[in-house]
């Protein structure tokens, strides 16, 4: 029989990987800060990429970048047969966790080229006069 001791660290050992998982990136997804991203939107070609904002619309609506169009996490799934598997994706929410889930159901559905802004849109607002 397990002691309780053993328990209470098996048990921490699952939370553990837990916070890492919702943590750490995906494997293969590029991170990018805003400052990257501020110059990919400046000098990449926008018919090679696809900029979605996985926040709620009532967030995207408040303040969004140019460029991004709108698919929360939440409908995500439902809305991946408007995504081109041909194009790079990059993702942005609010401070870049919800992002990474984003790339990770993305993964899972065969996209292969996936960019992930750190730091999310609280960033870009705390930068966006720098630009």
């Amino acid at each position: 029989m397990l002691s309780v001791n053993t328990l209470i660290l098996i048990v921490s050992c699952l939370f553990a990987l837990f916070v890492l998982y919702e943590i750490l990136p995906p494997w293969g997804v590029k991170q990018i800060d805003v400052i990257q991203l501020m110059k990919m939107l400046e000098e990449e070609s926008r018919e090679d990429y696809q900029y979605i904002d996985v926040r709620p619309a009532e967030q995207f609506n408040t303040l969004h970048v140019f460029g991004f169009q709108n698919i929360p996490l939440k409908q995500l799934k439902n809305d991946l047969k408007n995504l081109s598997k041909d194009k790079s994706v990059v993702v942005i929410s609010e401070r870049g966790n919800n992002s990474n889930e984003a790339c990770r159901v993305l993964k899972r559905h065969g996209f292969l080229n996936l960019i992930n802004v750190r730091g999310g849109i609280i960033t870009w607002e705390k930068h966006r006069n720098t630009f």
